[in-house]
């Protein structure tokens, strides 16, 4: 089967642009009904102790770690989200569009939070209300799910070496275990690879004389 046809800048902006609107929107919504229907810090058990709602929120970020300091978090995401649209221009790898829309997408939750909610401007108080004790301790809302799961898979796709572009990197040692295995082949003393310190002899030092060369036995 051929390789799909590389995405053209228009179509993987595109992408990019529509993932992050739908994870935006999703998030914002989701955030405006647990504001609607959940009483404020108090526990709202889901599925038993596996899921749980506790409406929270939060100047700072995960474990509530910075809550002086909301604006830092607030400078960090938009870069973050400047960071990314600068690279969509160079994006021409379906499952990186997805990856980078979706993760715009979150960064872009929580920084609207940041941007527009109480207590003002820059320094607003991010809406989490989902509880998994069971996972981990802190509490978080879609946005993070979003942050959380397309930077591992930004990870991923760097570490198995995939491009914007589309194509793989090819490996940096490739030429290295070509000439290791051209070595393994060639036979010891002979060759390049022919040891200095212990030169191979005339190959035909030592052997009887051919009949007629003129030298007899002794």
């Amino acid at each position: 089967m051929s390789d799909r046809r590389p995405l053209r800048q228009a179509a993987a902006g595109i992408i990019i642009a529509s993932l992050a609107v739908l994870v935006l929107a999703a998030d914002q919504f989701a955030k405006l009904l647990a504001i609607a229907e959940l009483p404020p810090e108090q526990p709202v058990p889901v599925i038993g102790d596996f899921l749980i709602f506790y409406l929270v929120r939060n100047p700072g970020a995960a474990f509530s770690l910075g809550e002086g300091v909301t604006w830092i978090f607030t400078i960090a995401m938009a870069a973050v989200a400047v960071a990314i649209v600068v690279i969509a221009r160079r994006i021409r790898s379906r499952i990186w569009a997805v990856v980078l829309g979706l993760l715009l997408g979150g960064v872009l939750g929580n920084l609207a939070d940041r941007l527009f909610r109480e207590p003002g401007f820059a320094v607003g108080h991010v809406i989490d209300y989902i509880s998994t004790p069971w996972m981990m301790p802190a509490i978080y809302n879609v946005a993070d799910i979003f942050i959380v799961t397309m930077m591992i898979s930004v990870a991923l796709l760097v570490l198995i070496g995939l491009r914007f572009d589309g194509t793989r990197e090819r490996r940096s040692n490739a030429a290295a275990a070509d000439a290791d295995s051209s070595a393994d082949a060639t036979p010891a003393g002979t060759g390049e690879l022919r040891d200095p310190l212990f030169p191979t002899a005339d190959p035909e030092a030592g052997a009887p004389p051919a009949a007629g060369d003129g030298r007899r036995e002794s």
